[in-house]
């Protein structure tokens, strides 16, 4: 009887656990760097550091020291990626972003990034 109960107990916190797990779901926006998301444009940094279009602002801007971030120019909103590799071949492109949001991070944790349709 014991075994049965402590079966039971275990399968139920494995449920619980299992359902509080973050799930996946899709942002769209477009990769740009954290400087100008605060801007909401590419349009200042751009003249300032001479650059022609979105994608080479955004690898200038990282390279200054700035990070990958998904901005919401529908919404103004921008989220924070974990990852800061996968983005880099997206700079300047809108995009859709898979993955989970981390409130303690404040963060999307990058599943899977593919170009907007």
């Amino acid at each position: 009887m014991k075994k049965l109960a402590s079966g039971l107990v275990a399968a139920l916190l494995l449920t619980g656990i299992s359902m509080a797990a973050p799930k996946d779901k899709t942002y769209a926006g477009q990769i740009m760097d954290s400087d100008c998301a605060k801007m909401g444009s590419h349009e200042e940094m751009m003249k300032k550091e001479g650059t022609k279009d979105a994608k080479e602002c955004t690898l200038a801007c990282v390279k200054g020291g700035g990070k990958y971030v998904l901005y919401n120019s529908t919404t103004k909103k921008t989220y924070q990626l974990d990852d800061q590799t996968k983005p880099e071949q997206f700079a300047g492109q809108k995009v859709t972003v898979t993955g989970s949001y981390d409130m303690g991070a404040k963060a999307i944790h990058v599943t899977d990034i593919h170009p907007a349709m």
